[in-house]
């Protein structure tokens, strides 16, 4: 049986009192939730027994010290990190630990994925799963891995319940709509873009999902000439035509981070006639803004130059240093970490014990 319930303003205000003594400046208040700065993200590792317990334990423990946000998808590690992430609720929920009503639990459709295991033929899985079944239209896939096609997301939203354990899931993402347009042209993706979005909006009227966004990793970054260029003015714009006012369309993530700090520093989008950066603009809208790749798939754990250390005191290790540069970033709501081991998930979120840099501060690191 699915667990009941979604994210709603009163629990996680409850979950975030639970630990406001303890980590008092950790979360942040948008669209009525309150959300921990740090979330755990489930990208990285093998499709493996080991490493699926490695996520549900570390799940549990994040619950335990102070996160309430889980970011996964559908692709990631072959379905493993949705159920792996499905097993931590469960226990976490019926230990008592917390309530499913304090927990933001994301996660993205687009891509094609597989169950379990990557197939010996590839191609003939998706056929008979997909195109025969009905799903996906062959003319409808790019790249041989990506569909936006409204019947498929449909399918994939009830995948990512089951497989999550729960009835609703909190936000669900398109996962990386930018990969259309490396074969259909701008009209075409606004076409396929405007379906899908329909399709997000019946399944939050269906009570399958609270609220939708899109997770990019080039989409938002890129200049608005280049071919993988995604404005959130156009997006937005389709969703108050589809959705009304009154429209779901409530996140974006994408990578951000010391090395890729496009969506603060470049002038990627387009509001009010003026070019301005992305998380200008998403501030504007109010929606919530995750980052993803926060340490760069550790790239950004050691060795960070030593000015950069210098600016931002009081912690211990890089990683600590490049999660409160993501953190302390006006308009993140969530810096979201990949962490499948206790000895990262205590490192990480020591970070949050500390306050984010004032905003002097931060401006500091950008004059160094």
């Amino acid at each position: 049986m699915l667990i009941q319930g979604y994210a709603t303003p009163d629990g996680t205000a409850r979950y975030r009192q639970r630990h406001a003594d303890r980590l008092p400046a950790h979360y942040r208040q948008q669209r009525g939730l309150w959300l921990s700065s740090i979330g755990l993200g489930t990208y990285l590792g093998e499709p493996t027994e080991e490493v699926d317990k490695q996520y549900t334990q570390t799940g549990v423990q994040a619950v335990r010290a102070g996160m309430n946000v889980f970011d996964t998808a559908v692709n990631y590690r072959h379905m493993h990190s949705e159920r792996a992430v499905g097993r931590a609720i469960s226990e976490l929920i019926s230990s008592g630990i917390a309530r499913r009503d304090e927990l933001l639990l994301a996660t993205k459709g687009g891509f094609l994925a597989y169950d379990g295991k990557e197939p010996a033929d590839p191609a003939a899985y998706f056929q008979a799963r997909l195109v025969r079944t009905g799903l996906v239209k062959p003319e409808e896939i790019v790249a041989d891995c990506h569909t936006l096609s409204p019947r498929y997301l449909e399918h994939q939203i009830d995948v990512s319940r089951g497989n999550l354990g729960v009835e609703a899931i909190d936000l669900y993402y398109l996962h990386n709509p930018e990969t259309q347009l490396q074969e259909v042209s701008r009209e075409e993706f606004l076409r396929r873009l405007r379906l899908a979005i329909a399709a997000l909006e019946q399944a939050v009227a269906d009570g399958r999902i609270r609220m939708y966004g899109a997770a990019t990793w080039n989409g938002f970054r890129v200049q608005a000439d280049s071919q993988e260029a995604i404005s959130l003015e156009e997006i937005l714009r389709v969703a108050r035509e589809t959705g009304g006012q009154n429209h779901h369309f409530a996140a974006i993530q994408l990578p951000f981070n010391i090395a890729m700090p496009e969506a603060l520093t470049a002038n990627t989008q387009v509001s009010n006639g003026r070019r301005a950066p992305l998380l200008h603009v998403a501030r504007e809208h109010g929606l919530m803004v995750f980052s993803s790749a926060t340490l760069l798939q550790s790239h950004l754990a050691a060795g960070l130059p030593a000015e950069f250390q210098q600016s931002i005191p009081g912690l211990a290790t890089d990683a600590q240093r490049a999660i409160q540069f993501v953190r302390s970033t006006p308009g993140i709501t969530c810096a979201l970490v990949g962490m499948s081991r206790r000895e990262h998930l205590e490192e990480n979120i020591a970070t949050a014990s500390r306050p984010p840099l004032s905003l002097a501060d931060y401006r500091k690191i950008f004059q160094k």
